[in-house]
């Protein structure tokens, strides 16, 4: 018999196309509720057959019997079908064979709602055995690997961030790599008097950390220790640089208490170098100068500038000239002088410390600056030692390699603000030569300095010269730039640029200069100078790498060699056993589990192969498909209550509950049919004895329920009745002029006219036609048919007969009923009562003419020496909007002061102080509150009169006078009742001024507590009112004023911020004051200082370079910048309390400090340390 194959295509009008398989979801029978209408019409003719029905459960359902596909079967089962010879005549490529023993198709997507099909259900997982193990091993809570916190050999320890100690991580790694520091760390011993107490002193907790860098067998140790002994806060961010001067400071006084000379003088030795201060007269020539000590150079920075130019910055002389001369002690005068500044001796360790937080004047904060800075990792730095002729004769001298450094660590801070961020560092392990990553617990090897370890997009240029003209890719004769990636950044990448010729290589490596970076996050650089040993350190092991070695003659020491001290290493022992402990422990739970994943994989595929039915009449149960899901995934889904690591995990499967498959009556629901599946009773007997566990009920599958079908049948039995029903309304809806019809709502029509009308019920149908929402389209308030003909529509009585067989109680209006006459009347008068309405408007206008163009102008020029009263803003702005437009808004009812007074009686605001008028007062004329009395209600009156009177003698002044009395107490609380208020700022100009209205403006405040008015001489003339002008109110007092608007939260730094782009005034140059007072705290808020509602504020502007420095203006710079002390309460602050954070070390070892008291910058009031010679903030010159 030939091959099956499809007959070839072909369009047809009908049916399905040749070859096309005949789909069962297009069977008649596969509709759950096709006998609805049909077979049923009524419910008491369903029947059993049609419940299974809805469910997809009976045989008439057409729901195939899918064969389970991970059953244990034969391979060979089937036996091929018997061949068929050609018949006569009959060509085999001819033959077409039709047949019906292909089982039916089953897929996930045809099979969802098949409740025969219990394939797809997650049995897929539990085929492959090695992917579901490893699954079943993460949710059997193990709790965690210590294997994979197992050092890498190729990779250095890393360090656990606290929460915010990055920074000190970073410098740990940079010290450790340091041989000669490590090891000078190391032989530090304890006093005698001192052993009890050593184990828990910083310097043995760095011991102890330095040789867990080198000895643990975790790629992660935690410094906690060291961070308590040091009392470091570990939630909040430091300066690294900070934490580094402090923390060396300590440690120099710990070195200087062992026995060695060369370990008392580490620390000096090492990083300490010195640099000059001098002053030359320009007329005597007399030279003053200052000797200092640093341990870092602070270099100041420069967008895409190179490290060389800024270093030959901070040595540029600078000529003291004009107001900034000096005073020369051989001239006894002020001079014409030079200051300049020299680098006498550098150490063998030279760090950087670049400057990269800048103060912004505007929003009075410290931020980051993001400019690029180019570095070598090769440094000449014989052009920088040394006087001025002598850089001068270095630079020109080729051959001079008396202080070349190579680069050893790289510093990086990342983040936007100055404020938090975080550290980085890179670090060269001399002992591998090799470059790592320290990010914390994250240590990577790059290959080379800047290799990128995320996704970032820095570039760093390598500047090797220019290239050759006519050069491609270089269009603009730019120098040739070599790129290297360092991950320091998130700033857009920089195009790749043609490489250098070989000319320019070659003078570049001839220079030493092969290599140059670019970073915008660099902190901080670390040199190393490429050093013989000196004669003063005989007695130190000579501490390089074996490259170092062989190029000086040196003796070459390994970093292996440096034997840790025995106390620490039997720290790092315990660590490394405790480590060695849970590996064990790990691997025994591990083996364990593994055994009982062995024997759930058989038990569970032993139910999964065989729960599927073959026959619709063979015993069976109905369970939830999420059920059944959910029971093979639970053993491989981790449970929600973690269980201890040492208690055997849970994996005992369990059937979840089957509500989602039934209905409130705890019966089968047909509406959730699509979560049934039918499971062979011998499998559920498995299920229910696995692990014996508790099953949730199961239903069996003539468990239909009765009332949810009939419901249900209700439902769609109207989605097939109702259409049919609209259909024939449509055919005899239009009725013929000559016939009587009837009025029904058009709203209503429109509505059951849809195939869903919205106003249908479940089980309750449609509203009728008459419902309370549809019959006032219909008839009026009168019971009469309606005067607007637009809202309902007729229809012919045909139409009519079909909706009262649907309405039987509904009562139509006939299309020849007359409208109703009492709404025809109403019409009529309504016409004659906006007449009226609009003359007793145009009367009201006439007679109080004067309160309708004034009340609300804030003009009472003309109210003085007149009787005058009090009425709310309110009901004059709702009385003019009626007078417009009479007949479209309601006319006030009343005027009612009573929220003038208070609970007492009294006013709650003061009528002779200018805060108090706001826009709800407005004042008009006693004459014309006699006629508003005539035509509303009228409740308080509240009457008042503008004079001029005399108190005290000579001394004249405009006041109002009232006979009710001010509340000042409830006055008081309306003020300051309030979510966002407006209050003036007032800019004076001029000292003389800033006190004369300083000074009146306590004094009113001061009056004004007391319950008096305040004084004004005769002539000011002040205009009180809801409104002014703005030029009167700029004018008023000659001062310029700005109105701004705040809330209780406020601070007065936010209204500093805001006044600085109103005014462009810096923040910096801002002198708020309130009653006199100097709001010189800026994290005061306004609910704070008590502000009121149109509170003023005073404003004075001052110079930025402002020399008269008073006793306040330092003490207000102490308070500023008090909260930035932020190694206060630390063992490293409490170790020196004396002694400035920026005190140097000198040779010997002790503490030196030029000045006790820091210096406080002029310009933005910040504290620098004693010897700074530029504020670290702001840059300005702290010698002037």
């Amino acid at each position: 018999m030939p091959p099956k194959r499809k007959h070839r295509t072909s369009p047809a009008p009908k049916g399905l196309a040749a070859g096309e398989q005949l789909k069962r979801g297009k069977l008649p029978g596969n509709d759950p509720w096709g006998w609805v209408g049909t077979e049923v019409t009524h419910t008491s003719q369903i029947t059993l057959e049609h419940r299974l029905m809805s469910c997809g459960l009976s045989r008439r359902s057409n729901n195939p019997l899918c064969a389970n596909k991970y059953a244990n079967r034969p391979e060979n089962q089937s036996s091929p079908a018997p061949k068929r010879e050609p018949a006569s005549g009959e060509l085999g490529d001819d033959i077409i064979v039709i047949s019906d023993d292909d089982p039916p198709p089953c897929s996930k997507k045809l099979c969802k709602n098949n409740p025969n099909c219990l394939n797809y259900l997650g049995q897929e997982t539990w085929k492959d055995e090695d992917k579901v193990r490893e699954l079943f091993l993460k949710a059997s809570d193990l709790g965690f690997n210590p294997v994979l916190n197992a050092r890498d050999p190729e990779l250095p320890v890393g360090l656990k961030n606290l929460g915010a100690t990055c920074y000190a991580n970073a410098f740990i790694q940079v010290w450790f790599r340091d041989l000669a520091f490590r090891n000078g760390v190391y032989m530090c011993q304890p006093s005698q008097d001192k052993e009890d107490v050593f184990e828990d002193s910083p310097i043995f907790q760095l011991q102890v950390t330095f040789t867990a860098l080198q000895e643990c067998t975790q790629n992660v140790f935690n410094p906690e220790k060291l961070a308590e002994s040091l009392k470091l806060s570990t939630s909040e961010q430091q300066d690294a640089q900070e934490f580094s001067k402090l923390f060396m400071s300590h440690l120099d006084v710990e070195f200087q208490k062992q026995s060695s000379p060369s370990l008392r003088s580490l620390v000096s030795n090492q990083f300490q170098g010195e640099q000059v201060y001098g002053t030359i007269c320009g007329n005597c020539h007399n030279k003053s100068e200052r000797s200092t000590d640093f341990l870092e150079l602070e270099i100041n920075i420069e967008n895409n500038a190179r490290l060389e130019d800024r270093i030959a910055a901070l040595l540029q002389n600078e000529k003291l000239t004009g107001d900034n001369k000096y005073l020369c002690s051989r001239c006894e005068s002020l001079q014409d002088a030079t200051r300049y500044t020299e680098l006498r001796n550098l150490p063998p360790v030279l760090h950087f410390s670049l400057l990269r937080f800048v103060y912004d004047f505007a929003s009075m904060e410290r931020k980051k600056s993001k400019h690029n800075l180019l570095f070598p990792t090769t440094l000449n730095m014989d052009q920088f030692v040394g006087s001025a002729t002598a850089r001068k004769a270095a630079s020109s001298d080729k051959s001079a390699k008396k202080n070349i450094y190579e680069l050893r660590g790289v510093l990086l801070h990342k983040g936007p603000s100055a404020y938090h961020g975080h550290y980085e560092a890179q670090v060269l392990d001399t002992a591998s030569n090799t470059w790592f990553q320290f990010d914390d617990e994250n240590v990577t090897k790059i290959d080379s300095l800047g290799e990128r370890r995320y996704t970032g997009r820095d570039i760093v240029d390598v500047l090797n010269g220019n290239p050759k003209k006519g050069s491609t890719g270089n269009p603009r004769g730019r120098p040739a730039k070599k790129k290297r990636r360092i991950d320091d950044s998130d700033d857009e990448a920089v195009e790749t640029s043609s490489p250098p010729t070989e000319p320019k290589i070659a003078e570049a490596k001839h220079h030493g200069f092969e290599d140059i970076f670019s970073s915008k996050d660099v902190y901080m650089l670390i040199y190393v100078r490429k050093d013989v040993p000196s004669p003063d350190n005989a007695n130190w092991p000579a501490v390089t790498t074996t490259s170092q070695a062989s190029e000086h003659g040196a003796m070459a020491v390994d970093a292996a060699s440096f034997s840790p001290p025995p106390r620490a290493q039997e720290v790092v022992n315990s660590l490394n056993a405790v480590h060695d402990m849970a590996c064990d422990a790990y691997a025994k739970r591990e083996k364990e589990a593994k055994e009982r994943f062995d024997e759930l994989l058989k038990k569970m595929r032993d139910i999964y192969s065989s729960w599927s039915v073959n026959g619709v009449d063979e015993d069976s149960v109905i369970i939830s498909r999420q059920a059944l899901e959910r029971w093979l995934s639970k053993p491989l889904a981790k449970s929600k209550t973690k269980s201890k690591a040492t208690e055997e995990p849970d994996t005992t499967p369990e059937i979840l509950s089957t509500s989602d498959i039934l209905c409130e009556h705890s019966a089968l629901d047909p509406q959730r049919a699509n979560n049934m599946k039918r499971v062979s009773a011998n499998a559920y007997r498995g299920l229910a004895e696995f692990g014996e566990s508790e099953i949730s009920p199961v239903r069996q599958v003539q468990d239909v329920c009765e009332t949810c079908v009939r419901e249900s049948f209700i439902e769609r039995l109207y989605q097939v009745e109702h259409p049919r029903l609209v259909a024939l309304f449509d055919t005899v809806c239009e009725d013929t002029p000559d016939q009587p019809g009837y009025w029904i709502s058009k709203i209503w029509l429109k509505d059951w006219r849809l195939q869903k009308p919205k106003m249908h019920t479940p089980l309750e149908g449609d509203s009728p036609p008459d419902a309370p929402e549809y019959l006032g389209h219909v008839v009026c308030e009168h019971d009469q048919l309606s005067l607007v003909s637009t809202a309902r529509k007729s229809i012919s009585t045909k139409a009519g007969e079909i909706i009262r067989g649907l309405f039987p109680q509904w009562e139509p209006r006939s299309t020849q009923d007359e409208p109703c006459a009492v709404c025809e009347a109403t019409i009529n008068m309504s016409k004659e009562d906006k007449r009226e309405l609009r003359r007793k408007a145009e009367d009201e206008k006439a007679r109080l003419r004067h309160m309708h163009d004034n009340a609300l102008t804030g003009n009472t020029l003309l109210l003085e020496d007149v009787p005058c009263a009090i009425l709310p803003a309110q009901f004059v702005r709702l009385w003019r909007k009626w007078i417009s437009r009479p007949t479209e808004g309601p006319r006030p009812d009343m005027v009612d002061n009573s929220q003038f007074l208070c609970e007492h009686g009294h006013l709650v605001f003061d009528p002779n102080c200018p805060n108090d008028w706001d826009t709800s007062i407005a004042v008009v004329q006693m004459t014309e509150w006699t006629l508003l009395a005539e035509l509303y209600p009228c409740i308080s009156p509240i009457t008042l009169e503008k004079k001029l009177v005399e108190n005290p003698p000579n001394v004249f002044d405009t006041k109002f006078e009232h006979d009710i009395p001010v509340c000042h107490g409830c006055r008081s609380e309306r003020r300051s009742n309030y979510e966002f208020a407006e209050i003036t700022v007032r800019l004076l100009s001029g000292k003389n001024a800033s006190k004369d209205v300083t000074t009146q403006e306590n004094k009113r405040h001061r009056s004004e507590e007391n319950g008096q008015p305040h004084q004004m001489t005769y002539g000011s003339h002040r205009t009180f009112g809801t409104r002014q002008s703005k030029r009167i109110r700029e004018s008023k007092d000659g001062v310029e004023k700005k109105r701004i608007t705040v809330s209780k939260s406020t601070t007065v730094k936010d209204i500093k911020v805001m006044l600085h782009e109103a005014l462009k005034i810096p923040t910096i140059c801002q002198r708020l004051s309130h009653c006199g007072q100097e709001l010189d705290d800026n994290s005061v808020t306004v609910a704070t200082l008590g502000l009121l509602i149109n509170d003023v504020l005073d404003l004075r502007e001052e110079a930025e370079d402002d020399d008269n420095v008073t006793t306040d203006d330092v003490t207000r710079a102490k308070k500023r910048r008090k909260e930035e002390r932020g190694f206060g309460g630390t063992l490293l602050a409490s170790s020196h309390p004396n002694v400035a954070a920026d005190a140097t070390m000198s040779s010997e070892g002790e503490l030196q400090s030029d000045h006790e008291s820091p210096q406080i910058c002029q310009a933005c009031t910040l504290e620098n340390p004693p010897n700074s010679q530029q504020c670290e903030v702001c840059h300005h010159d702290l010698k002037l």
